[in-house]
Parts: C-alpha cells; sequence; structure tokens
C-alpha cells in the first residue's frame, strides 16, 4: 500500500490562509492533490491539518481528512518531520500498514504526476530510504557575497573569486515539492540529507517556492508561461488537461 500525506497547517503568517488560497483558478492545495490522484499510485491521500476549513477544502478536491493534527504538531516551529511521522502512526493503526509514504508539499502547484511515478520508481531502483526533488543553484554558491557590519561587500569563500564558474562544483537545493521514503525510514527517522536518500532531480523552470508575497506572484508568472508555452492545451501534463494531474506548509 502506497500513502500520500499533505501537511496543511492553518496558521501561514506571511502569506495568510495559503494553503487554500486561489492559485491560478483552484485553491492552492487542489493542485497537489489532483497531481496524486492523476498519479494512480495512491490507495489514501491524506491531509494533515489543524484547520476545519482546509480539511473541507481537501475533501472537496478528492483527499481525505480523516483527523484533526494535535495542537503540539501544529505551531511555527515544528518541522514537516514530526507531522509526516504522526500520520503514517495514524494510518497503521486506522487504515493498516502501507510500503512507502509520499510527502506532498500544500503549495507545490508545479508537481506533476509523471515525477511522482519517477520518485518511487528511483526507489525502487536504487534500493534508498528516501527519494525527493531537488533543483541546482542557478548561480554558483562558491561565488556567494554578503553586505558587511560596514555597508561593504565580502565573499563567503574569497579563494574562489577568480575560479571560472564552469571549474565549480555544481550545487543543489530542496525543491519542496514531494518525499517518497519507506514507511519504516519515516517511523526510525532517517534523515533526507544523508546517504539514505537519492534526489529526483528538476529543472529550475519547475520549481517555486512559496514563502512570501513576492514567491506567491513569481509562482503565478512561472505557472502561466509554463502551462501556455512547456505544456500546451490538449497535451496530458497540461494543468487543465482532460485527465486529472496537477518548501511545505
Amino acid at each position: 500500500m502506497k500513502i500520500a500525506i499533505i501537511p496543511a497547517r492553518g496558521g501561514s503568517k506571511r502569506i495568510p490562509r495559503k494553503n487554500i488560497k486561489d492559485f491560478c483558478g483552484k485553491p492552492m492545495i487542489a493542485w497537489s492533490i489532483e497531481a496524486a490522484k492523476a498519479s494512480g499510485l495512491f490507495d489514501h491521500i491524506i491531509v494533515s491539518t489543524d484547520d476545519a476549513e482546509i480539511a473541507e477544502v481537501a475533501k472537496q478536491w478528492g483527499a481525505e481528512a480523516p483527523f484533526m493534527r494535535p495542537v503540539e504538531l501544529s505551531d511555527d516551529y515544528v518541522g514537516t518531520g514530526a507531522v509526516v511521522k504522526h500520520a503514517v502512526e495514524w494510518s497503521l493503526k486506522h487504515i493498516g500498514k502501507s510500503e512507502f509514504a509520499c510527502t506532498i508539499y500544500a503549495t507545490a502547484p508545479f508537481i506533476k504526476p509523471a515525477d511522482l511515478i519517477r520518485g518511487v520508481e528511483l526507489l525502487l531502483q536504487t534500493g534508498k530510504q528516501i527519494a525527493f526533488t531537488v533543483t541546482s543553484f542557478p548561480f554558483p554558491i562558491q561565488r556567494a557575497i554578503r553586505i558587511t557590519e560596514s555597508g561593504g561587500v565580502a565573499m563567503f569563500q574569497p579563494e574562489h573569486l577568480m575560479t571560472r564558474s564552469q571549474d565549480l562544483e555544481p550545487a543543489y537545493h530542496d525543491a519542496g515539492q514531494f518525499y517518497w521514503a519507506r514507511t519504516d525510514a519515516v517511523l526510525n527517522d532517517v534523515p533526507a540529507f544523508s546517504d539514505a536518500a537519492v534526489p529526483l532531480i528538476l529543472p529550475r523552470h519547475q520549481v517555486q517556492d512559496i514563502d512570501t508575497t513576492e514567491d506567491w506572484q513569481c509562482a503565478e508568472l512561472m505557472f502561466d508561461a509554463w502551462r501556455r508555452f512547456d505544456h500546451p492545451v490538449g497535451s496530458v501534463e497540461h494543468p487543465h488537461a482532460g485527465f486529472q494531474r496537477l518548501t511545505k506548509e
């Protein structure tokens, strides 16, 4: 059995109600739910929330919201890992043993069902405990600069001042879309940033963190361009194609 877990608490501060705020014609969380449904992978799509309105919206779009998340797992300081572990423990008790759990962020409208499928296939092929999405930084992190206390500029790694960009090691960051994991890895708190994990690399145009109003505006512009040019109307990857398809609370 495979389950999807979508963490979606109600207390977002920087973008109030962002998990159910309208994004390009649908509640934000609907895009994640529809991607999970369209993949055909999951026996249950569970939304973990502390908010009755979010739970209702999730149900309207085809997910389950079978419990209210405990208060101690609903503040600004609780990590996603603890929330997912709670959901896996709940499903183990009330639904039965699942072999795999996929954490899907509620604010990830660029998720493709095909990538969800690629993720679990990667997990099976490699024998790893976790598979999650990453993307590359658009600029070499070794050439990053900081603003000093005096208002000047300094490099974080001055030894690379004259190093050519093409000679620097590529760097990646969490794409904030989804994490596949064997449920035993979730229950045993196996860390994602370790040799137990394998990355699924996504192109940068398919990734946008959505934590601020500026992020949201960028995501809308990217999404509109993505669906018009990358996935034209009528294609199976288009967000509004005939079949249903398409970091972070």
